[in-house]
């Protein structure tokens, strides 16, 4: 009986193909949605990660526990040994490369005007290594360890009128709570992923931002990569360890992870997605509801000659079942390919959200590639066809409780 039952249900699909296209585009429509939605977020914390690591907070940082706390007030002076940390790291199996870094705000003095800016102190022998810097610029050449240069974001340099060769006046608050300033010429710009560090940054020497800064032998960071196959977390309280003895410093070190408010809210939206998704299929599995509900009326005198026949209530839901079934899981292949094919296809060209991100302090690409999750691709798979299936059984039942006697007074 089952297989006349299929047979039966393909039959019954064919003959009323505008309803069970209807009902297949709906469900359709609905995975291949929820598709684009997990690979763009798949995408953003991919993104989000590699930006973190590279840029901000390194896969573990190493930071005077006290500056969070004063960090409002530009603590410059709470600062970490910059030799003590990179001793502590020597012979360290699990690094893969670190550096040390003084990140300051800064004014730029330029034809009688100040422009605010943040300023990154850096040793590029180690950056180049650390995340391959000289793929990042735009032209020009890094600065040189020990001279008065800089590196700029290419759109500021381009907000501020100013190009390769201009002299720019720097001032920050230094390290003894004091301002300093320091004349700097520009000898490259850069075009790094995230808007806000091409809008708002540059980049100096280290040794030379030590001096401008008045931080002999001191930095503000040292961001670690780790080699693969290590945890971040485990290791970031190995170093805390190490380094508590013998310094009256009091050290932060801590994962990327949790460091980053950002991506915490990304994890929440993941969590969002999921609910959203389930929303996307109820509203998909609507369709098949009321399609579903109006073949029951339509062939209402062919369920009662079924039911006269001798077909039991508990094979009419079966039947209606089947057809909700075969419909949700035609539909369902159809988006869900649909949605691999775009999927794929951005994940090589990218989505512009330049403009989205424009004058927004996330750490987040101009330029996102989603990427396909292929065990996320399967969950939406299965979960729509049986969302899709379990909404066809309230019609599916109303079927069941037709009377023959009833149904055979609609001929």
């Amino acid at each position: 009986m089952n297989t006349k039952l299929l047979k039966t249900a393909f039959r019954n699909i064919s003959r009323n193909r505008r309803r069970s296209i209807l009902s297949g585009m709906a469900i359709g429509v609905a995975a291949m949605t929820i598709v684009l939605m997990f690979s763009l977020i798949a995408g953003m914390s991919t993104d989000m990660a590699n930006n973190l690591i590279n840029y901000y907070t390194g896969e573990v940082r190493v930071k005077n526990a006290r500056f969070e706390e004063f960090e409002r007030y530009n603590p410059m002076h709470l600062t970490v040994n910059q030799e003590k940390v990179e001793n502590a790291l020597a012979g360290m199996e699990e690094i893969e490369s670190f550096v040390p870094r003084t990140t300051f705000p800064s004014s730029l003095y330029i034809g009688g005007s100040n422009f605010g800016a943040v300023g990154i102190g850096a040793d590029f022998d180690r950056e180049d290594a650390y995340m391959d810097f000289k793929s990042s610029l735009k032209e020009g050449r890094l600065p040189v360890n020990g001279e008065k240069e800089m590196i700029m974001g290419a759109v500021l340099a381009r907000d501020l009128n100013l190009k390769i060769g201009d002299k720019v006046t720097v001032m920050s608050t230094t390290a003894a709570r004091g301002t300093n300033a320091i004349t700097l010429k520009i000898v490259g710009l850069f075009a790094l992923p995230v808007g806000e560090l091409n809008a708002k940054f540059f980049w100096i020497p280290l040794d030379t931002a030590q001096y401008f800064l008045r931080m002999d032998g001191e930095v503000l960071e040292v961001l670690i990569k780790m080699k693969e196959g290590y945890d971040a977390k485990d290791f970031a309280a190995k170093l805390g360890e190490e380094l508590k003895n013998g310094s009256g410093t009091e050290y932060d070190v801590r994962s990327w992870d949790q460091i980053s408010t950002t991506y915490g809210f990304l994890k929440l939206a993941d969590m969002i997605y999921n609910v959203m998704a389930f929303i996307f299929f109820i509203l998909g599995s609507t369709v098949i509801i009321n399609t579903t509900m109006m073949v029951i009326y339509e062939r209402m005198r062919e369920i009662g000659t079924l039911g006269a026949l001798g077909m039991h209530g508990s094979e009419l839901t079966r039947l209606f079942f089947l057809e909700g079934t075969i419909i949700s899981i035609i539909g369902t292949s159809i988006g869900v390919v649909l949605g691999i094919g775009i999927v794929l296809y951005l994940s090589r060209v990218g989505i512009d959200f330049t403009d989205a991100m424009s004058g927004l302090d996330f750490e987040i690409s101009s330029y996102l590639y989603p990427q396909l999750k292929a065990g996320r691709t399967i969950f939406v798979f299965f979960y729509s066809v049986v969302v899709a299936s379990l909404a066809t059984l309230i019609p599916s039942r109303k079927a069941a409780r037709i009377q023959p006697v009833e149904a055979l007074r609609y001929i």
